[in-house]
């Protein structure tokens, strides 16, 4: 295993750190989803934020891509779309007259799925082979996607006319569901009281080498037996809850592994520590469990509370080192 220098930790924390503030600078209140987003990234995932509409979705993921120098491309989904629309379609040249592939906005660094739950299964179906596979398929040929690759689909949770609800395959490819809340008080103040007008563009703090370096060092940091087995008997638990008619696959515990890696890496460690699993218990496992329909219904309480409960009840539960 290629070790990590020191220096290379330090900086790898020092930029994702004034990355952060300058996203947090722009949009308020932004810096832990900004993480994660990171992590997805690093790791060769995905994220699915859910949120109600205007909590500057676009505009995050938007400054997300432009701090990294990244190519970025938004996809507002609707019911009449085609999975053309999305990988790109053969159409003719009428210079060469002959046919020729022409790319669709899937082609990009970091896209933008906005409203994804408001598009029919087909196309939902041409955007998770873009997402597993980095390519698309057209007419038999393939057309291998830019790298790095990052989707960062939205969904609205409180509207159900209209929508189609993501299969479990499809939720399965995205590493993390980031529920993103109303601001705080202060965070709206703070929002009213800044001139986005007046701030200038900030550079990139990532560029396309340093994230190929990143998930290059991630499958070098180092993972004790006691984590690994920590991160699998918490999976394990998920499928022996009562509670839980569906819990978390085996590759769960590989993305989660993954994913505890790459935190480590972007807190300036070599090595992955339990609270790096703890952390993002509740991203990485809320859209991953199915509730038993007597649970959903039996307290009046929400499907999020729940879940939390669930899922801090298991984390804390699993003995370290057990």
């Amino acid at each position: 295993m290629e070790s990590i220098s020191s220096g290379e930790l330090k900086s790898f924390k020092s930029r994702f750190e004034e990355m952060e503030r300058a996203i947090g600078s722009s949009v308020i209140g932004s810096e832990r989803v900004v993480r994660f987003m990171l992590i997805a990234m690093i790791s060769g995932n995905h994220i699915l934020l859910e949120g109600v509409p205007g909590l500057a979705k676009t505009m995050l993921a938007n400054e997300f891509s432009r701090s990294m120098a990244l190519e970025f491309k938004r996809i507002q989904f609707t019911p009449d779309m085609l999975p053309s629309d999305v990988t790109g379609s053969r159409v003719i040249n009428l210079e060469t007259k002959k046919m020729e592939f022409r790319n669709g906005p899937v082609f990009t660094n970091v896209l933008l799925a906005d409203e994804i739950n408001r598009t029919p299964p087909k196309v939902q179906s041409a955007l998770l082979e873009s997402m597993e596979e980095r390519q698309v398929s057209v007419a038999g040929e393939r057309h291998d996607l830019p790298q790095p690759f990052l989707v960062i689909a939205t969904q609205n949770p409180i509207e159900q006319e209209g929508t189609f609800p993501l299969a479990e395959a499809l939720m399965d490819r995205f590493l993390f569901r980031y529920q993103l809340r109303y601001p705080t008080r202060e965070q709206e103040l703070a929002i009213l009281n800044s001139r986005p007008d007046s701030q200038a563009p900030h550079t990139p703090f990532l560029k396309n080498e340093d994230v190929f370096n990143m998930r290059k060092h991630v499958d070098n940091v180092h993972v004790t037996q006691e984590v690994r087995t920590y991160i699998v008997d918490i999976i394990r638990k998920t499928r022996e809850s009562n509670e839980v008619f569906m819990g978390a696959s085996p590759r769960t515990s590989v993305k989660y592994l993954r994913a505890a890696r790459a935190n480590a890496l972007i807190s300036g460690r070599d090595y992955v520590i339990h609270d790096d699993v703890k952390f993002m218990s509740y991203e990485i496992l809320n859209h991953r469990l199915i509730l038993k329909p007597d649970v959903m219904f039996s307290d009046g309480v929400s499907e999020d509370h729940l879940l939390k409960r669930l899922i801090n009840t298991i984390v804390t539960g699993v003995e370290i080192g057990g």
